[in-house]
């Protein structure tokens, strides 16, 4: 319609002779943006159009305009321009820099101080804007105290070695629990800090962080590579680019200085070799290797002739708990990630897992 509108106007300026200017698509003026999963820039609003590249997870963008439903047009760090998906799934967008720059000239809404436990690793930065310095990245089961709220989008929080900063308050990374002295074991179903205790959402309580310290330094080693783009038979000396069980392998290089078989057939040799193997998913650990056959559809049905026992491994990955897994398996999913396991394909081509510590 906007184009109709447009050529009418040029249309009728060319038959008076006078001079036309068009309006400038809607831009976000000052406005960047915060990689928060991995995600292709594209030539053109459409993900059918060629891919550039992937911007990965922590990296900062200029929002150029709003291309159409669903896309924005952005500029990365060198200056290439091109298209990303508008969904917050990807990208935390900061205000214009001229209101959001500076930490000196915003004010945090009192809340009371309230515990929580990081959900995904996130963020963690000087100034409540993706422009401000990043301190550090805060790590999956973390302890934090929640302070106050630096307007709509940001949480000051204390972490546990006493440093001030600010995080992102999209809900997926952070879980709030109670209000810090009061207690850290009861549900938070009242004010959350976040201006929705009108809205009958019930906060959950933080899952208990993991007592095994091994099983934490693995995945919090994982967690530092979401985004990072998949790629069949990578290079085990690089982290520029995993498949599935090189990311395994790198986490376990990285967290705790061991160096696990280069493939899944391997590796589950090695976990079985090691014991304390489970084909019923309900029975894993956090931080236990999964193992998975082909695809071979979404639904049970599918594979319910298989004989399980004899399957080829096909792919690995970290079990997180609570039905999730961090691994990566293809481009388009967009890299390393997490997955919910239950009632998708994945449960369904699930062969066996146990620990490989």
């Amino acid at each position: 319609m906007k184009h109709k509108v447009a050529a009418a106007t040029i249309s009728a300026a060319l038959l008076l002779g006078t001079a036309v200017v068009i309006p400038a698509p809607a831009a976000y003026a000052a406005q960047s943006a915060e990689v928060i999963w991995g995600v292709n820039m594209r030539t053109a609003p459409s993900a059918s159009s060629t891919v550039i590249r992937m911007l990965k997870k922590g990296e900062n963008v200029s929002i150029i305009e709003e291309a159409g439903s669903g896309w924005y047009k952005v500029s990365d760090s060198s200056g290439k321009t091109g298209y990303i998906s508008s969904s917050s799934k990807y990208t935390t967008v900061s205000g214009s820099s001229d209101s959001s720059s500076s930490n000196s000239g915003s004010s945090s809404e009192a809340v009371p101080a309230m515990n929580a436990v990081v959900k995904k690793s996130v963020s963690f930065r000087e100034g409540p804007t993706t422009s401000a310095k990043r301190i550090r990245y805060l790590q999956t089961n973390e302890q934090v105290q929640v302070l106050g709220k630096s307007g709509s989008s940001w949480y000051e929080v204390l972490d546990s070695n006493g440093v001030k900063g600010y995080v992102t308050t999209q809900t997926q990374y952070l879980s709030l629990g109670s209000t810090a002295g009061t207690g850290s074991g009861s549900t938070n179903t009242g004010s959350n800090g976040s201006g929705n205790s009108s809205n009958g959402d019930t906060v959950t309580k933080p899952s208990t962080p993991s007592s095994n310290a091994s099983v934490e330094k693995v995945i919090s080693a994982g967690m530092k590579y979401l985004g990072t783009p998949y790629e069949f038979g990578s290079n085990r000396s690089s982290t520029k680019t995993f498949d599935c069980s090189a990311f395994v392998r790198r986490a376990f290089i990285d967290g705790l200085g061991i160096t696990l078989p280069a493939d899944s057939r391997q590796q589950g040799d090695y976990v079985k070799k090691k014991g304390n193997t489970t084909t019923n998913i309900n029975n894993l650990k956090r931080g236990d290797l999964m193992f998975f056959m082909s695809y071979k559809g979404t639904s049970a049905s599918a594979y319910s002739g298989v004989n399980k026992s004899t399957a080829r491994i096909t792919h690995v990955g970290i079990y997180l708990g609570d039905g999730k897994i961090l691994h990566t398996y293809s481009k388009e999913s967009g890299g390393v990630r997490t997955n919910t396991i239950k009632g998708t394909h994945w449960e369904h081509r699930f062969l066996f897992g146990g620990s490989a510590l």
